[in-house]
């Protein structure tokens, strides 16, 4: 496994079109009442021609997704429409209230567990042609009491976003590309320099868990709420005695809504960011060149988070076999390459693993990644807790790591079951 994803010198801005879209609502608030096919038993079939509805994170993918299923539709003979939602967490609720949502629709990790309660999902995982194929992973954030659901539709995880203008002014080179916590915070140090943090990274967990996964942590281990363990306290620690030395920041105190946009005006000189922040600094950072390296191993190991989405099947669909068939189509190696080229996203099936470095090489860290990531809890209820615990990280510096976590603990044990 690589440790860098490409020598320093001579690399340019590197061009990502678009991002993966994560939707950011919990699916407990849906119609308990509904009913569905929550097994991955016999599927509906019809004539029914199919509805998709995905969450955009732009032109580049809405016409690479409406392209794609206007293929399938052209083969198969059986008629498809994508609708591009405003706020899919909504109209995925009035949908299903009404009872009458789309057959196919994007689908986060937070939502799951909401939607296979209340029986508003077919678990069609094992059904699929091409399930093997599937990062185990990713697999893992679909499956809800051993049902595997949902296809993971593409990837993404987290890197360290070096600015190879301010490092090489800092007289640093390839070989000082940082590789654990102490060379991170001497190479921190030393890119800290007037208005510009050496680096930086949002106020959520879904940055700072990157150390809690490198410190051997997490928020759930072996099914178990795990928050306020030791290695979580020693991560939150160690970014608190950063923080508190002013070589690491969080982006909002930059005055940055994320950690792209504090690296694009260079209010940091790195980030820990996914693969989404290549559409970002095309398009409104293309004169700032940077390079891509994995993220430095902590006391227990390399450490990432990652994060995904599937194409959920409503149990309610009348034609649940054509969507099987649809997915199978969207999922494949090719197509999946494909839709990465035309918005960014990482292949789901490691089939596509080679040919996708090979495309990218410059960003094979998010992909190296892929080997160990963690991904945040999919329990029902999982998203308010993290969401308190990010409104708690904004006083880290000067808080307490151990009882924030004491908090988080008793909040994350009333959910995990």
């Amino acid at each position: 496994m690589t440790r860098k994803s490409r020598a320093i010198v001579g690399v340019g801005a590197l061009a990502v079109a678009g991002a993966l879209v994560l939707s950011g609502c919990g699916g407990s608030s849906f119609d308990e009442g509904s009913e569905g096919g929550g097994d991955s038993g016999e599927l509906t079939s019809s004539e029914d021609a199919l509805t998709i509805l995905i969450g955009s994170s732009g032109e580049a993918e809405t016409v690479a997704v409406e392209e794609a299923v206007a293929a399938w539709s052209a083969e198969s003979g059986i008629e498809a429409d994508v609708q591009v939602a405003n706020d899919l967490s909504q109209q995925l609720s009035q949908g299903f209230a009404a009872g009458s949502p789309p057959d196919l629709f994007y689908l986060s990790t937070d939502q799951i567990a909401g939607f296979a309660g209340n029986g508003s999902l077919a678990a069609y995982g094992d059904l699929m042609s091409n399930k093997d194929d599937f990062y185990p992973s990713l697999v893992e954030n679909f499956t809800i009491d051993d049902e595997f659901y949902c296809a993971p539709k593409d990837f993404s995880t987290l890197a360290l976003i070096i600015n190879l203008g301010l490092w090489e002014a800092a007289g640093l080179t390839e070989a000082d590309i940082p590789t654990t916590w102490e060379e991170l915070t001497a190479v921190s140090e030393t890119l800290t320099s007037g208005e510009t943090v050496g680096l930086a990274f949002g106020t959520e967990y879904q940055r700072v868990g990157t150390f809690m996964a490198q410190s051997g942590g997490g928020l759930v281990v072996d099914g178990e709420a795990a928050a306020n363990s030791p290695e979580n306290v020693e991560a939150l620690e160690y970014v608190q005695s950063n923080l508190e030395t002013g070589n690491f920041s969080f982006a909002f105190d930059l005055g940055a809504g994320w950690g792209g946009e504090a690296f694009g005006k260079e209010l940091a000189a790195m980030v820990i960011e996914g693969n989404w922040i290549g559409g970002a600094m095309s398009n409104d950072f293309p004169d700032v060149e940077y390079v891509v390296a994995e993220l430095p191993a902590g006391p227990a190991g390399p450490g990432t988070l990652q994060f995904t989405n599937c194409w959920g099947m409503a149990a309610d669909s009348p034609n649940q076999q054509a969507a099987l068939e649809l997915v199978e189509y969207l999922t494949a190696a090719e197509q999946q390459l494909a839709f990465s080229e035309a918005f960014g996203p990482m292949p789901s099936v490691e089939s596509a693993a080679d040919a996708w470095t090979e495309a990218n090489p410059d960003l094979a860290a998010f992909l190296n990644g892929a080997e160990y990531a963690q991904f945040p809890p999919n329990a029902d209820g999982a998203s308010d807790v993290i969401a308190d615990f990010n409104a708690q990280l904004e006083s880290l510096a000067t808080g307490d790591p151990a009882a924030i976590l004491e908090s988080v603990q008793g909040n994350l044990e009333a959910v995990i079951q």
